[in-house]
């Protein structure tokens, strides 16, 4: 059983860590061009590794309810960054899947997000990248939390 100063570690250290990766995220969102919000743009992501999804299952990729997700895709189509694909089986179904532009896009935010890491990756020791390396894979089983 924790111990109560075992605790107050774990809160403090929740709390810095949500600090510092809100920081960090808003830091990577400004190499986003501006006329993409984040929400579109990681819808966007999600399409472009997935190559072909129903908005249902983008929906649930996202974790947000089906009209929310139906409000992105129809920005994401007036720019022309992906495209609604009808599906052969069923009249009622529908893919969602990355034009051309919307693949090229995300490519782009992500060189230009990887490149600004790793300038400011190369200020730390080895020492220290090497921990980050470590910290990197405990954050990913943050993540895969199944109670969120």
């Amino acid at each position: 059983m924790a111990t109560t100063d075992q605790r107050v570690r774990s809160s403090e250290l929740a709390s810095q860590l949500r600090f510092a990766v809100m920081r960090l995220s808003r830091r990577l969102r400004q190499h986003a061009p501006e006329d993409i919000t984040p929400s579109q743009l990681s819808a966007l992501s999600v399409i472009v590794r997935e190559e072909r999804l129903t908005l249902s299952q983008l929906a649930v990729a996202e974790r947000v309810q089906p009209p929310t997700i139906t409000r992105v895709i129809d920005s994401l189509e007036q720019k022309g960054l992906a495209t609604r694909v009808p599906s052969d089986q069923d009249r009622r179904v529908a893919f969602v899947e990355p034009t051309p532009a919307g693949r090229t896009l995300v490519d782009t935010i992500r060189r230009r997000r990887d490149a600004y890491l790793a300038r400011r990756l190369r200020t730390f020791s080895a020492e220290e990248r090497a921990l980050l390396e470590r910290a990197a894979r405990l954050l990913e089983r943050l993540i895969e939390d199944p109670e969120s």
